[in-house]
């Protein structure tokens, strides 16, 4: 200790690199002397060395893991590094040592505002207000969470707060920008983007809500040269050449609108406003039939989009089932069930639909005794919980036994006439019993976006002689598709089989190299 107290009497005076050199050698002779490591780390982060900085933390909290000062030291890295439920788990650690830490609180709402949890991070900061009621920066964070949440005028009322109180803060004209911006209070969000944008003319976030909110305002000509300056940074970003090609639309530039939106719609065919704007750039041009083409694609699209509902966390719901997986792998089935109870919304957050999950993920694994048992105990607690015949009809499909499969779909369709995946389903039945009209009717109505049932859809208007939908069918799939070449290989090879050759090519030359 005396060794190390002379190392800190010497950082006070200001030789850190002496004191740092008297650290190591202390080290040397005792590697684990955690008060050392954790003197080491701030030095070591003093002279900008962040990562042996965070490397000398790690070792230290080790030999303290329940050291709030450390907790939080990795915590912040980890969420400056982006590693945002790292940076939550750290944190959330340190707090329980450390449960009125000001600085803890302010980062564990950011990190779970990064995470998507937004109603957590609203809870973390009002925790923070409590500790800190008069920091300015408290009050900006706090109002850019509940715009987040979809509060735009407890935002606005909080981030008028914080500027009032100190103007200098960093991104506050952004942050209200953002907030008149969601409230339609697009002269207020003109005047703040404005001001956001002359502090900082090299950032193309806020450069890019600038240009947006010139677009609500219908100055096509302003937005315009924004949108170019952020394309030559970034010459692929969506929003920008979506935003360049609506205002070269506007200013009707249509072939320019055209030429941009074609080559968007190569690089990212789901983005479904570019179809209709490709649309009405046709027209201007006179290109009528592509015009139509395009607004039909547009509409399909568009309903498949909207019958979809609102769409979750994909990588949330995606960790949920890679945890369930592995609790059933372990066969911990009530764990499983358990979290998906817990982490599920709606029909499935029930006993009844935790048993269905369980059933398909069970089906998945390739284990159907266990998959039926567990759909057969969820038909057992609530005869009309959503999605278990439809799993047992697809388990039925997969053993090829058409009869059992069609009969569970029709349970599914008795119970909840629009469930999509046994509308889907059952078409798909349809088109093995070369039923053609009524499959095509059936998976029309589903509105699936599943590239294998797309397929036998685009055929089944093929076998009707139905062209025009054949081919929108096959653009949407080869849309859906993006990332399996084979699908779209097969969608192409039945457009040449049905004489589309000029459709075949297109989509072809769509695809990447």
């Amino acid at each position: 200790m005396s060794q190390l107290h002379q190392a800190i009497a010497i950082a006070e005076h200001g030789d850190e690199n002496r004191a740092l050199a008297l650290t190591r050698d202390l080290l040397a002779q005792h590697p684990n002397f955690e008060p050392a490591l954790k003197f080491q780390g701030a030095l070591l982060e003093d002279l900008g060395n962040g990562s042996e900085a965070i490397a000398s933390f790690q070792a230290a909290l080790k030999l303290a893991p329940t050291d709030p000062e450390l907790l939080f030291k990795i915590g912040l890295y980890q969420l400056q590094t982006g590693h945002n439920a790292e940076a939550i788990n750290l944190l959330a650690r340190a707090l329980k040592y450390s449960p009125r830490d000001r600085d803890t609180l302010y980062y564990l709402a950011q990190a779970y505002h990064l995470n998507g949890d937004n109603d957590v991070a609203l809870k973390a900061i009002q925790e923070c207000l409590k500790v800190d009621s008069n920091n300015a920066s408290v009050w900006q964070k706090y109002g850019e969470l509940l715009c987040s949440s979809g509060d735009n005028q407890a935002a606005m009322q909080w981030l008028h707060k914080a500027q009032q109180s100190d103007p200098t803060l960093d991104r506050i004209d952004f942050d209200l920008a953002v907030a008149s911006f969601r409230s339609m209070d697009l002269d207020q969000a003109l005047q703040y983007s404005t001001q956001a944008a002359q502090r900082k003319p090299n950032n193309l976030t806020v450069q890019a809500l600038l240009a947006a909110v010139y677009v609500k305002l219908g100055k096509w000509q302003d937005a315009e040269p924004i949108f170019r300056s952020i394309l030559q940074v970034k010459s692929n970003d969506v929003p920008s050449m979506l935003g360049l090609g609506q205002c070269e639309l506007e200013l009707k530039n249509y072939q320019q609108a055209a030429n941009l939106l074609e080559q968007l719609l190569r690089q990212d065919p789901t983005q479904i406003l570019a179809h209709f704007y490709l649309s009405r750039a046709y027209a201007g041009l006179g290109r009528t039939a592509d015009a139509k083409y395009e607004a039909d694609l547009h509409r399909t699209m568009l309903e498949q989009a909207s019958s979809a509902g609102p769409q979750g966390d994909a990588a949330q719901e995606n960790k949920v089932w890679d945890e369930a997986r592995q609790l059933l792998l372990d066969n911990k089935e009530s764990a499983a069930l358990q979290l998906f109870r817990d982490q599920s919304k709606g029909p499935f957050a029930t006993p009844a639909g935790s048993y269905v999950l369980v059933g398909t993920l069970y089906s998945a694994m390739d284990r159907p005794n266990d998959a039926e048992r567990c759909l057969h105990k969820a038909l057992e607690l609530d005869p009309t919980v959503r999605g278990a015949h439809t799993s047992l009809g697809i388990m039925a499909l997969q053993q090829n036994n058409l009869d059992k499969a069609e009969n569970e779909f029709k349970a599914e369709l008795a119970i909840h006439p629009n469930d999509q995946s046994a509308l889907a389903e059952l078409g798909e039945i349809r088109y093995h019993q070369a039923r053609w009209a009524d499959a095509a009717n059936l998976l029309s109505k589903s509105k699936t976006m599943v590239p294998s049932l797309l397929f036998i859809l685009c055929d089944s208007y093929f076998h009707l002689g139905d062209v025009k939908n054949a081919n929108l069918t096959a653009e949407l799939l080869v849309t859906y598709s993006k990332d399996q070449p084979k699908a779209v290989q097969g969608v192409i090879d039945l457009l040449n089989r049905n004489q589309q050759q000029d459709l075949a090519q297109k989509l072809l030359h769509q695809q990447p190299s």
